[in-house]
Parts: structure tokens; sequence; C-alpha cells
């Protein structure tokens, strides 16, 4: 079976698989292979509108059109956005507009924002990407454009990496993966209209910067596929995604 999509949902499909595997094996009786494999959320949808996937891994809604070529759409979580930056810089709260206008680089300079005197450097995500789409759609809005000398990565773990290691970046990654793991520098989590980026504060919906993640088949799931959604709807699975940091 494979899986495609997202870079935001995979390491969470990753570490799903890795518990399912070993649950298949002790408790269905059988061993089985899910090759689960990146590309962003527009790719992986279109894997598996096309039959190269079964299932498609999207971290934004699916569009009216997607939803008619993939009508087997399962929500496995709920998502933070968070707005990172170095933990040297001293800006810890922005508005909405403020960010925005960041990102359209009207605002270009740290010290317009009470931080140092410095040129913001500015990182984005991929066109395709399930995180910029949901950032677009949140922040943006409909009439303005993240500006285009900003600098593109195509994972949340490449925008991560340059804002840890840039005192004057900024970036927006899953609010999952703000934790450092062993061999990762860290990277601040700044708040958004006073509202701390944290889980909580997404389930009870005082922090506006959320987004889902979602499994999409073009047929009913059966088999192996059933049976890892259905793992991952099980205590076992949510627990898995909880303790990552996720919304289940």
């Amino acid at each position: 079976m494979i899986i495609a999509g997202s870079t935001s949902v995979q390491p969470y499909a990753e570490l799903l698989e890795e518990a399912f595997a070993v649950y298949a094996e002790n408790t269905l009786l059988y061993q089985c292979t899910i090759d689960i494999q990146g590309g962003g959320s527009a790719a992986g949808l279109t894997a598996a509108e096309t039959n190269v996937a079964d299932i498609g891994m999207s971290s934004r809604e699916l569009r009216e059109t997607e939803k008619e070529q993939l009508p087997y759409i399962f929500e496995i979580a709920k998502d933070g956005l968070a707005i990172i930056v170095h933990p040297s810089n001293p800006v810890a709260n922005l508005t909405t507009n403020q960010l925005r206008q960041i990102y359209t680089q009207e605002t270009k300079n740290w010290s317009e924002l009470g931080g140092n005197d410095a040129a913001i450097h500015v990182i984005t995500r991929e066109d395709g990407s399930g995180t910029r789409s949901a950032f677009e759609e949140l922040v943006m809005g409909k009439t303005e454009g993240i500006h285009p000398k900003a600098i593109v990565q195509n994972s949340n773990g490449a925008v991560r990496l340059l804002v840890s290691d840039d005192p004057n970046a900024i970036g927006f990654i899953s609010l999952g993966l703000i934790e450092a793991h062993e061999g990762q520098k860290e990277v601040k989590s700044l708040k958004l209209e006073g509202i701390d980026a944290i889980p909580e504060n997404v389930k009870n919906g005082t922090y506006q910067l959320s987004r889902p993640f979602i499994f999409a088949a073009k047929t009913e799931p059966a088999g192996v596929s059933k049976d890892f959604i259905d793992f991952i709807f099980s205590p076992a699975g949510k627990a898995i995604l909880a303790q990552e940091g996720l919304i289940v």
C-alpha cells in the first residue's frame, strides 16, 4: 500500500505505520508493508486520484473538485501552524496584520516590530504545500500574496532548520514540530494576537492558525487500508497523535 502527500502529515503517518506494523503482526496476524511518501498535499491528492497511491495525505481542506475525485475523506487530527523565529529574537508577539505585512514585505525590518535593527529574512513553503495553502488562507487572505522574494523550502523540517540557524529569519511550520529532537537546534514560536501557539489553544479555538490533517481515498478503504485507518482512530492511534502534540 502506498500513502503519499503532505510533508506535514508524513512524520505522523510514519509513526502510526511503525506502531500499526507491530499491532498487525501481533493482533491481526499478518505482516504488511506500507510505503509512506512525501511530495506535498497537491501531489499526494493527485497520486490518489490517478491510482498511483492508495491514500493521499493533505494538510488543508480539500477543494470541491478534489472531493468529487476522492470521496472517502478521513480527518485524522487537527494541527496548528506555528510562527517561528530564532530563540535570540526579542519579538514575542505579532498581530495577524503584522504577520501579513512581513510576508508581503511591507514590513522589512525587525525594528519596526520592536526587535533588532535587522532585515527580516522571510521563509515560506513551496507552491502545492498544504502548509503554505493553509497559511495563505488563514493569514494572507484572498487579495494578498506571499512576496516572490521569500526564501522557499520544500518541507517543514527545512524551514525549521533555516530559522534555527538564522537570528533574523521567520517561518511557519506544523505546531507539532516545534520541540527540538536529538541533534536539532531550538526555535521559538511567537504568540499571535497575544495567544500562545499550543495545542490547548488550537482545541479551544482561541489560537486561529489551525488546519486539518486528512487521509483521502478514491475508493472505500479495504484490507490493509481499512485496518490502518481503523488503527489510527483507535485509542492507541489517537494516543500516538496526541503525544506528538496534535489535536484528536
